[in-house]
């Protein structure tokens, strides 16, 4: 969970920490017997002598569902109210077509989600936002773990983060870690009984300047609670309260089950590179990890299938070093046939059957299928009549371009999940992680029966792994407790086993209230339906959205169906929450474009880059693209009176890749908001990282220059140059000082930096009233350097106007031409380039250019 602080979107004058002020910011997390409700509550003072706009934002784990929002001004309550999509659309779309702003910012990002909300609070006035999300954690690799990132943007009187865990049976460990976790920076206090673990978090003002992460606009980083509870070989935990049930299923003390699992490996051409280096250092790890009594297999594909062996060979030490010879070979090229390469997969299952043993299908793929069967349906059905239940199928899809919900469709019919990897530094590291959850399986078959139960969630599951939970939950029948009784039955090995002892750590409890025991079986079965709408089709389709409808609308849920319409004080415009789907894409209405932003776009087309965030590239420009009555089109604006007649006008950062030749350069958007690496020279010990503004500001907002041991900090306000012992802060004013190894120099536009014999400019300019940050550098030397300042030019072959085909180191793609401001010049003048993706115009490096930390 991250919650983010404020921001004043005033366009009278730059904001400044003295125009408003977050008098209250507080976190609090309530977790019983796995279930969090978390509420977040910010109240903000406007000290302006005018009405500003003040925005609330908050990021959220991608599995809770938004619950209840609400703002209070001036004694004044408003609450946001949750509706069926639909309807909900069409109050959003009557104000689109009014020229109103309507909509809130959700984007995906690799475990949360962020939401913006926005209200004019009057001078000298106070507004209350509160928010509470809700959601059951996941037991993986046994422990659950509850996350809380803070970003308020600036130090806060009264700052406080309170979680308190309620379990039963007893808490067996906890662990409290995270960025927030310094012994220098605040004490955090656990306090732990045998059922309850007390986290408080209350830095002063002080402390939330101190943090690693941190600096003078306050707290930016993580608290991490890890935990679990006792686990014994007996039937589990269950909960009653008031007619509905949970159960938590997770037996200690099973032998584990030698398993069969092959990896179908992707080695076509986009998984070039990284991709590629990753993957295979993730398998030769993995394939190290194998119990010797396991039986494995590896078939890589590309538009052929080449499996390493025609049969399951065992995983002892001379088969595992072959394998890892291999997989270490293995090159990346062609077109990409998914569905001969499973179908292969499993029938080398489906040939080597071993009895007492458990059996694994592990896809890992960047792309859709190109050649052979490329029809997606027909790819699941041919798939799910070979798997025919006997064993589970995972899909990893790597990077954002690939068809997730292909995979997640797939992967459900047969008992499997799907699992995003990021394509980032970490990758390999995802993989591993994955293959840690499913690497041991304790039962098989595993059906949990509850005679006296109705309503329940999903019952029947193909695995049980060490270090994971299954849970379900229902209603009692007739709120009997004296008629229920439940049971599990399973394959353990070679032999059937049943779970129906109970010890007193399975006594029924009310440790949970009412609502809490109703809500967390509504959500349960809200996610599942989810699911299970994803797999079906027609009525029956229709029908699982139905329930998902009526729940969400009775629990009050923000889901794929439902929207929170939150109401604003006479004469502003209501807004509308969407809770965004992993890897989904929304096409633009006709007219306009919602404001309701998506990750994972597609980057090949360039229209698909509407509503994206921003990227990162050698000079940051404004992309302008509008839309008329007849759709969306591309193009650029000439002057204020011609944008003043665009219906909608999309604001974009665009960077660019210079040419050698005199061309036009190439443009591109990174879609990034994590940390970019702009430069770095290691044998000057120098480096610059930059972190781009949120949409729909533009910009960088913050530079950090690493000098040796000196830390210069830059953001639109001020200059502040640390060296671990001295500081010294200075505004955006003319002024010059000594930094290490050069000197500094300052005019209320421009800051020039000069280091030996390197450079950096960086301009500041004024758009809408706001501020914005871009560098420029250059260097004498020829030291060897990296980042998004130091990619080289580049030469390609001509290409005809308004639209065509490029043609760099080998790989031709589509490009389109249009015009931007280029503000690495103090004019910001426009200038053409042709758009395309940021892999294409960093010939695939885009994620090398990333960095986890300023």
């Amino acid at each position: 969970m991250e919650a983010l602080g404020l921001y004043d979107n005033s366009a009278i004058s730059i904001p400044v920490q003295e125009d408003w002020d977050i008098c209250k910011y507080h976190i609090n997390s309530t977790v019983t017997d796995g279930y969090a409700i978390t509420i977040i509550t910010s109240r903000v003072v406007n000290r302006r002598d005018q009405p500003t706009e003040i925005e609330f934002h908050v990021k959220i784990p991608k599995n809770a569902f938004i619950s209840q929002f609400k703002m209070s001004i001036e004694g004044q309550m408003y609450d946001g109210v949750v509706k069926a999509k639909e309807e909900a659309q069409q109050q959003y779309s009557e104000a689109m077509s009014r020229g109103q702003s309507a909509g809130l910012v959700s984007s995906v990002g690799r475990s949360l989600e962020e939401f913006t909300t926005s209200v004019t609070v009057a001078a000298h006035q106070k507004v209350t936002f509160e928010l509470t999300h809700e959601e059951l954690l996941k037991r993986r690799l046994g422990q659950y773990e509850l996350q809380i990132y803070a970003r308020p943007m600036q130090p806060v009187n009264d700052f406080k983060i309170d979680v308190s865990i309620y379990e039963q049976p007893d808490i067996v460990f906890s662990v409290v870690k995270g960025g927030l976790n310094h012994p220098n920076l605040a004490t955090i206090g656990a306090a732990e009984s045998q059922n309850q673990l007390d986290v408080h978090f209350h830095p002063t003002v002080e402390q939330q300047t101190l943090c690693g992460a941190c600096g003078d606009d306050g707290l930016n980083g993580d608290l991490v609670i890890v935990y679990d509870v006792f686990r014994d070989d007996t039937l589990g935990h269950l909960k009653e309260s008031d007619g509905f049930f949970v159960h938590h299923f997770a037996p200690t003390g099973l032998a584990r089950i030698s398993k069969n699992v092959i990896f179908v490996i992707d080695q076509s051409g986009s998984m070039h590179g990284r991709k590629m280096r990753q993957t295979r250092a993730a398998l030769v790890h993995i394939l190290a990890d194998l119990a010797t009594d396991d039986y494995f297999g590896l078939i890589t594909f590309n538009h052929a299938v080449h499996p390493w062996k025609r049969e399951l060979v065992q995983a002892n030490e001379h088969n595992v070093g072959i394998a890892k010879e291999f997989a270490r070979t293995i090159e990346d090229s062609g077109l990409t046939d998914i569905n001969s390469a499973l179908l292969e997969g499993a029938k080398m299952l489906n040939q080597n059957p071993r009895d007492g043993s458990a059996s694994i299908l592990i896809l890992l793929t960047d792309g859709d299928p190109t050649t052979g069967e490329t029809n997606p349906v027909k790819i699941q059905k041919n798939v799910m009549r070979a798997i025919n239940k006997k064993f589970p199928l995972y899909c990893l899809g790597f990077g954002h371009d690939v068809n997730f919900e292909f995979l997640e469709k797939m992967s459900l019919e047969n008992s499997g999940v799907a699992r995003r990897i990021y394509d980032d530094a970490d990758a390999d590291l995802q993989l591993k992680g994955f293959y840690a959850e499913v690497a041991t399986p304790l039962l098989t078959n595993v059906m949990l029966i509850y005679e006296g139960g109705a309503n329940l969630t999903q019952t029947n599951f193909s695995h049980y792994y060490n270090g994971s939970e299954i849970v379900v939950a229902g209603q009692i029948t007739d709120n009997n407790i004296e008629t229920f009784s439940p049971r599990v039955v399973a394959i353990s090995g070679n032999k059937h086993v049943e779970f129906s002892e109970t010890n007193s750590s399975t006594v029924m409890t009310a440790s949970m209230s009412e609502s809490n025991t109703r809500r967390l079986w509504a959500y349960l079965t809200v996610k599942q339906l989810l699911d299970k709408e994803l797999q079906l089709d027609g009525e029956e389709k229709e029908r699982a959205k139905q329930e998902v409808l009526e729940l969400s609308l009775k629990y009050r849920f923000v889901t794929p169906h439902t929207s929170m319409v939150v109401t604003k004080p006479p004469g502003e415009n209501a807004q509308v929450l969407h809770k965004p789907k992993e890897g989904e894409k929304h096409p633009s209405p006709q007219g306009g474009s919602f404001g309701i932003v998506q990750s994972s776009a597609d980057y090949d087309d360039p229209s698909a880059t509407a509503g994206r965030l921003h990227g990162g590239g050698h000079f940051l420009h404004h992309y302008i693209m509008h839309s008329s009555s007849r759709g969306a089109g591309w193009g650029h604006v000439h002057d204020q009176d011609s944008m003043d007649s665009v219906s909608i006008t999309t604001v974009l950062q665009m960077f660019v890749r210079k040419t050698v030749n005199g061309s036009l350069p190439l443009c591109y958007d990174l879609n990034e908001l994590r940390p970019l690496k702009l430069l770095h020279n290691p044998n000057r010990e120098l480096s610059i990282n930059g972190q781009l503004e949120s949409f729909p500001n533009v910009g960088f907002k913050r530079l950090v220059i690493h000098n040796q041991n000196q830390r210069i900090d830059i953001n639109q306000r001020h200059i502040c140059v640390n060296d671990g012992q001295n500081a010294t802060k200075i505004r955006w004013e003319p002024n010059i000082i000594d930094i290490q190894r050069g000197k500094l120099i300052q005019s209320h536009n421009k800051t020039t930096i000069m280091i030996e014999d390197s450079l950096l400019i960086i301009m500041r300019h004024e758009e809408k009233g706001k501020s914005l940050l871009w560098p420029i550098f250059s260097q004498v030397s020829n030291d060897p350097v990296e980042g998004l300042l130091a990619v080289k030019p580049l030469v390609y072959e001509s290409v005809s106007a308004p639209s065509g085909t490029v043609t760099v180191s080998g790989k031709t793609f589509t490009v389109s031409e249009i015009d931007i401001f280029d503000y690495s010049v103090t004019s910001a003048p426009r200038v053409k380039c042709w758009l395309t993706s940021a892999e294409n115009a960093l010939e695939g490096r885009q994620f090398d250019f990333l960095v986890t930390s300023l």
